[in-house]
């Protein structure tokens, strides 16, 4: 039996870059956003909030990177995911706390590992989006 497990995850120094990034990409949008980075278990590593960005978007963001941090999809991707299950499934998940469906939570993967999500919120879904992916695009 094994008693301990070892896994990796996102690193303080990892959030950071990540969060500027997703920031540098906002201010080049002309936009304010909130931006989060959680751990493989949705637990908040690093969060951003630009002057002037929404404060309802600050959930919205943290929902977004632990929504893509816990099932590993992005999540613009749910509505399609959700039309493959049942009535049952595609009006449930939906209701779940801290659930979103719609654009700008990505998960971060190193290889084909899931160690964190990142969540942007403030701005359009695809604005969000680009901002999630400048963000990533910071980790490697």
């Amino acid at each position: 039996m094994r008693v301990a497990v070892s896994q990796s995850t996102v690193s303080w120094q990892a959030a950071n870059a990540a969060l500027a990034a997703a920031v540098q990409a906002a201010e080049k949008l002309g936009i304010s956003i909130n931006v989060a980075v959680v751990d493989r278990a949705g637990v908040m590593v690093g969060f951003l909030r630009m002057p002037g960005a929404f404060l309802h978007s600050i959930d919205i963001a943290i929902d977004k990177a632990y929504t893509a941090a816990s099932f590993g999809a992005p999540t613009q991707a749910w509505p399609g995911i959700l039309q493959q299950h049942s009535q049952a499934v595609r009006e449930g998940i939906p209701r779940r706390p801290r659930f979103v469906g719609f654009g700008g939570g990505l998960p971060i993967e190193v290889g084909s590992e899931r160690v964190g999500g990142i969540g942007v919120s403030g701005g359009s879904e695809e604005q969000d989006e680009q901002c999630a992916r400048a963000g990533l695009a910071a980790l490697s």
